[in-house]
């Protein structure tokens, strides 16, 4: 009872140090043929999520562990792997990083206890190795009742702004629409905890 109870504080006040959150959103892209060269928006690949196949891009950011507003925000093609992404999510001011069980690399987290970075990526199941001792469950639930936070700004994105689909054929004007998006919605979210 005192380990877990220690455990959350030590967890709470490096939440409240300078720290990073980390995931990343699939945006769908219209899959259509119908156009004047008869192809789908070369640009735009498919990637599967769960058990559906999506095809469109990624919107990965990282957001402030303190306020929960988005300060890095970059666009792929929905078929890259998100870990390939994470240095650029980062700041040099980083002294925690929170991520999801996507972003589970031994490499990463040896290099960034390296650089004196604490690693909070949820832990993720084995093959051979079984499931996720009692321990590793219960620190993956307190790493994600933080890093959850940055799920607010998808939440402002699709729902609030309706950006559910791709507007334009192309990363880099989708990725200028973006940009303001995650802007505007940085202000929205600063507004509703003002309020």
């Amino acid at each position: 009872m005192k380990q877990q109870s220690f455990a959350s504080r030590q967890l709470r006040s490096l939440a409240l140090s300078k720290g990073t959150m980390v995931n990343t959103t699939l945006i769908s892209a219209s899959s259509s043929t119908k156009n004047a060269e008869g192809k789908r928006d070369p640009e735009m690949h498919q990637t599967r999520k769960g058990n559906q196949w999506c095809f469109g891009m990624k919107i990965h950011v990282g957001a402030d562990v303190n306020s929960g507003t988005a300060h890095t925000v970059t666009v792929t093609s929905a078929n890259k792997a998100d870990i390939g992404e994470l240095p650029a999510l980062l700041r040099k001011e980083d002294e925690v990083i929170f991520d999801d069980a996507g972003y589970t690399s031994d490499t990463y987290k040896r290099g960034a206890r390296c650089l004196g970075l604490h690693w909070k990526v949820n832990d993720k199941r084995k093959p051979r190795k079984g499931n996720l001792s009692s321990s590793q469950r219960k620190r993956n639930r307190q790493q994600s009742k933080i890093r959850a936070r940055v799920e607010h700004l998808f939440r402002i994105l699709k729902c609030q702004f309706g950006y559910r689909k791709v507007r334009y054929r192309g990363l880099e004007k989708n990725r200028v629409q973006v940009m303001s998006l995650m802007a505007m919605a940085n202000l929205y979210l600063r507004n509703a905890l003002t309020a």
